[in-house]
């Protein structure tokens, strides 16, 4: 079910004129991030590498005057400090970063090339702390702000075959925890939210069999795979100041999946088909 942003729940979350960042902005969580800042009227700059996309998330947004697109490689380092520093001639300091940007491929770690490895986590590691150094300065120099990096179940659960995913979203979470520690003192705040079998264009081509995707649903308590619209709006708490006092945590947004492991493990005698009826 999408999540309508009402202007009770822009109030509520005291967004409105906050300066953010979202990387990654052109795919579906960072769009739909995206979407709900402006809603709760922030202004956002949307960063992607794909401009075609980004053009296309910018002009669905609406608000113009708050939204600024900005091609953008998180993997290097002159790309971010030129879009920083875009955003803060334009806006002022950036004291909200949603640190998005992702990349996924099969390899088994055996097997996996040294240039495959390095390249994932250029994107999904390095590129998270080169956009938290480059905007946290600004965030410092502004005496404060928030820092909320899309990290993933499979950063506690090892995802096989997966390439070096799993150990780049684990490096996002003591990233996360390593920036709150750090910039504490210095009013910055870092948390991080963790989906599980999200349906977004990264993900789609796991649900185009029916058969796969009610599996997934079935061994998930919610029932559901979840979307974007979940994700963004535990992003959006966060980045609040209703979460003022939360640093270096993660929240997982799974539906309850990470609970129901040992109810997925054959128990003859303790299964829902074996529960005694109930009295009448």
């Amino acid at each position: 079910m999408a999540v309508a942003i009402e202007e009770s729940n822009a109030g509520w979350l005291a967004l409105g004129g906050r300066v953010c960042a979202v990387t990654g902005a052109g795919g579906g969580i960072g769009a739909e991030v995206a979407r709900q800042l402006v809603a709760a009227g922030a202004r956002v700059a949307l960063l992607d590498r794909d401009a075609d996309t980004l053009k296309a998330v910018a002009d669905g947004l609406g608000a113009a005057d708050r939204v600024m697109r900005l091609a953008c490689d998180v993997t290097r380092p002159d790309s971010i400090q030129r879009a920083a520093d875009q955003v803060r001639d334009a806006w002022g300091p950036v004291t909200l970063l949603v640190n998005n940007a992702g990349a996924l491929y099969a390899d088994a770690v055996m097997d996996i090339a040294l240039d495959r490895w390095n390249q994932l986590l250029s994107v999904n590691l390095s590129g998270y702390l080169l956009c938290a150094q480059i905007f946290g300065r600004q965030m410092i120099a502004a005496g404060g702000g928030a820092m909320v990096h899309i990290a993933s179940i499979s950063a506690s659960i090892p995802q096989p075959y997966s390439g070096a995913y799993s150990v780049s979203k684990a490096g996002v979470k003591m990233l996360s925890q390593l920036l709150a520690v750090e910039l504490g003192e210095q009013g910055v705040r870092s948390n991080v939210v963790s989906p599980a079998m999200i349906r977004t264009p990264m993900s789609e081509g796991i649900y185009t069999d029916p058969q796969v995707l009610r599996r997934r649903e079935q061994i998930v308590p919610a029932g559901r795979v979840s979307t974007p619209e979940d994700i963004a709006g535990a992003v959006l708490f966060l980045a609040s100041e209703r979460a003022g006092y939360i640093s270096g945590q993660e929240i997982l947004v799974d539906g309850g999946l990470t609970q129901a492991w040992l109810g997925l493990i054959p128990r003859p005698g303790f299964e829902k088909e074996d529960a005694p009826a109930p009295a009448a």
